[in-house]
């Protein structure tokens, strides 16, 4: 029998399942309430992390360049082959019918594996509907990716023909070991910069601003939308001359083999502006072979030096007025004890003069000398080093600059023999860098300059900052003690140890030095055996320097160690070819322009034409029959004689002694923006002579009156 229901109870059970839709409805406001206000943003963000993604693109490294804008390191790019075999584009009948010639194509050209196993291998991942198939490891060319890009299927593209690739950059050195260990290298997680050299030290200028690309999912692929985009790094113009750095790499070569020595150093600076020309760091390898890129000891190994440092004894004393050139001085038979050790030259010399001394490296005469004239007050001679800027930083463009050690009396290990062992180079420890800026700044009349590496910055082939030279030192001594040690360093050359090199057109000044190298707490032999360090310090041209240069050997050891021969030979070797090729391309004045004010008129150099009309209507007898558009000139007794001045187009010209006119018009006619200062003729200019510019630069000459 049916059971029946009264009004009462139907409406009590309509209540219920009302009151059950609503507590279900309040559950679900509340819990979309909770998903808009309390976990929204968490939802969004996942949300937005599968379907968005912000993707850093990579900006371009700069390129570092030597001063005339050869690469010394640039990035190359190359690229590894991926293929989407299911790609929507690429449908069964394309594929089918050229999976074949795609897979001979790929054996040919990468000689790995059989055109089967490449067809093997692609159908199977288009089976596996697998999306990223590396096609093979192997990093190939810009131009061997053209010539894979027009393969069978690839070159329909990525959509119709799942063609695939991706880019990376690998940083070479056209030049190989030229100047390697002082341009530096990367990490090898490149995205860490540079780790040592002018790669490490530039790394911020080098890599540039990365950019952001937001890739989007849409319909299951992954879409590439630019966002921000990257700022490529700037290149850096460095000092190095390849060409000189070239001939002192293999000249220091050539005496580290010929010798057996364990490592080597070379370094030529520009006088006048501190520019380093070329900078070799040269250590034998386990293989016996030699390479650039292990340590940096141009700037940064200390060393007793030895003989180099009798220039900066000689300079205190003579700025403390406690010796001169022509005093007389006895070296006794050759050998001298003070306290416990003796003192030996290599053979006897006797009475001689501080000059003779000088010249022909007199170990006795140098420690006698210190000894008698500062034992009792040893911290007047320490501070007169000091003077010198032998301690001062040089605040270099590289990381990783020594600092130079010098003993203060009172020091643990400071004894009677301390101070005239030092005063000959030894219980001291200098740089090679260090050194050269003493010999430099004797050159440069004794002004010390900041070595420099970087010339400027580039972008784009627009110069668009540059570094000036930097005066470290006005004056590291007097006048007269700068031209008395001139004239000495000229005499080492011409009469004392160092004259194997004197035979050359132009003149060397510098210093030998062979000097025993402390093998730690074994002292200075080892199982009987001495080790040496063999150098040169100097300059050339000797009356009107241009360029200073050293060379330190290390550990030559096939019986010759001496620093004249060892050494000074690949000094001589730089400047020869410096002095090549500085002819060859104009860049040194033969003849400097003379004043016979009593006989006849000063004449700047000018134009032909102007010179001859000037000279003919004062009647001056003067020579017509030389040629060229520019002269220089020379007033002799009888004459005003004409020499023809050449100028190379990419070359920054010497307008030194030009006037005002002659100097703008040529400086203009070779692309060169022109900035006046002073009235007169040009005593000075903002770009060094004989170095290489870009169209447009600026130029700012000096003129004077006088």
């Amino acid at each position: 029998m049916e059971k029946k229901y009264g009004k009462s109870q139907i409406k009590i059970r309509a209540w219920i399942i009302y009151g059950c839709v609503l507590v279900a409805m309040i559950a679900v406001a509340a819990t979309a309430l909770k998903l808009k206000l309390i976990d929204g943003e968490e939802y969004s963000r996942e949300i937005a992390e599968n379907s968005e993604r912000k993707v850093p693109i990579e900006a371009n490294r700069g390129d570092i360049l030597a001063m005339d804008g050869r690469k010394l390191a640039c990035s190359v790019p190359n690229y590894r082959i991926f293929m989407d075999p299911c790609a929507d584009g690429l449908k069964d009948d394309i594929f089918n019918a050229e999976i074949g010639a795609l897979s001979e194509a790929l054996s040919k050209f990468f000689g790995d594996a059989s055109a089967q196993a490449y067809r093997q291998k692609i159908s199977k991942a288009r089976i596996e509907r697998r999306h990223y198939l590396l096609i093979n490891p192997r990093r190939i060319s810009f131009n061997e990716l053209k010539i894979v890009k027009e393969f069978p299927i690839f070159r329909r593209g990525a959509n119709r023909g799942g063609f695939l690739v991706e880019a990376n950059d690998d940083r070479k050195m056209p030049f190989g070991i030229l100047a390697a260990r002082t341009v530096g290298k990367l990490y090898a997680d490149k995205s860490l910069g540079g780790m040592v050299g002018i790669e490490n030290s530039y790394d911020k200028v080098l890599r540039g601003e990365n950019g952001i690309s937001n890739n989007v999912r849409i319909t299951g692929k992954w879409i590439k939308k630019e966002v921000v985009a990257p700022v490529d790094g700037s290149s850096v113009v460095t000092t190095i001359d390849v060409d000189i750095q070239d001939v002192a790499e293999h000249s220091l070569m050539r005496q580290l083999e010929q010798h057996n020595a364990d490592h080597g150093v070379a370094i030529l600076m520009e006088v006048k502006t501190g520019k380093i020309r070329a900078i070799v760091n040269l250590s034998r390898t386990a293989d016996g072979r030699y390479k650039e890129d292990v340590y940096n000891y141009a700037i940064a190994e200390l060393a007793e030096p030895g003989s180099t440092f009798k220039l900066a004894t000689m300079m205190a004393c003579l700025e403390d007025g406690v010796a001169s050139a022509d005093d007389t001085i006895d070296t006794y038979n050759g050998r001298h004890r003070f306290y416990d050790l003796t003192m030996v030259d290599t053979k006897p010399h006797g009475n001689i003069t501080l000059r003779e001394a000088f010249s022909v490296s007199s170990n006795i005469a140098f420690s006698r000398l210190v000894h008698k004239h500062y034992a009792a007050d040893p911290q007047r001679y320490i501070d007169r080093l000091h003077g010198l800027g032998l301690c001062d930083s040089l605040g270099i463009d590289i990381k990783g600059e020594g600092k130079t050690l010098i003993k203060q009396p009172g020091d643990p290990t400071w004894s009677g023999v301390t101070l005239p062992w030092m005063s000959i180079g030894y219980e001291l420890r200098i740089t090679p860098l260090q050194l050269l800026t003493l010999y430099n700044s004797v050159a440069n009349n004794g002004t010390m300059m900041k070595p420099m590496f970087v010339e400027g910055l580039m972008d784009h082939g627009e110069m668009t900052k540059q570094f000036r030279p930097k005066v470290l030192r006005n004056s590291i001594a007097s006048r007269k003690t700068i031209q008395t040690v001139q004239s000495m360093l000229k005499d080492v050359v011409e009469n004392g140890t160092g004259k194997n090199i004197r035979d050359t057109p132009y003149k060397i000044a510098g210093k030998t030095g062979t000097a025993q190298i402390a093998q730690e707490s074994r002292g200075y032999r080892s199982n009987g055996q001495k080790r040496y360090l063999a150098s040169f310090a100097g300059y050339f041209p000797a009356d009107d320097p241009m360029y200073s240069c050293i060379v330190m050997v290390y550990g030559p050891s096939n019986n010759v160690y001496y620093g004249n021969l060892v050494a000074g030979s690949v000094v001589k070797a730089i400047a020869d070819r410096v002095f090549a090729s500085a002819y060859r391309h104009g860049k040194v004045t033969t003849e400097p322009e003379i004043r016979e004010s009593d006989v006849l008129p000063y004449s700047k150099g000018g134009r032909t034409g102007d010179l001859r009309r000037v000279l003919t209507d004062l009647n001056l007898p003067h020579d017509l029959a030389v040629q060229g558009e520019w002269l220089s000139t020379t007033a002799t007794e009888s004459t005003v004689e004409f020499r023809p001045r050449k100028f190379v187009g990419n070359l920054v010209p010497d307008v030194r002694g030009m006037g005002a006119s002659d100097a703008v018009s040529l400086l203009e006619s070779m692309g060169l923006k022109v900035r006046l200062s002073g009235v007169g003729r040009v005593t000075s200019q903002s770009l060094a002579a004989g170095t290489h510019y870009n169209k447009g630069a600026t130029i700012t000459i000096l003129l004077t009156n006088g």
